[in-house]
């Protein structure tokens, strides 16, 4: 995908996802593997209260996108 539309789809209704999303992009998106860089597409696709759920550890990831959000909960 682009980069320019992968970044568009960042964009959420949740402030709090759109800092989180926008931060693991320029910190870890350009060095992630390939299966990781795919799996971050595909978690922008699910709705922000699971994504949220998953971020603040209220409910499980499914296994696909396990290393993305570790990525996300650690903020660096």
């Amino acid at each position: 995908m682009k980069k320019k539309a992968l970044r568009w789809r960042q964009r959420r209704g949740m402030k709090e996802l759109d800092v989180l999303l926008e931060r693991y992009y320029h910190r870890h998106y350009e060095n992630a593997s390939t299966e990781d860089k795919a799996a971050f597409d595909r978690l922008l696709d699910r709705e922000d209260p699971e994504i949220w759920l998953w971020v603040v550890a209220q409910e499980a990831p499914p296994a696909e996108f396990v290393n993305v959000i570790a990525a996300l909960q650690r903020h660096d």
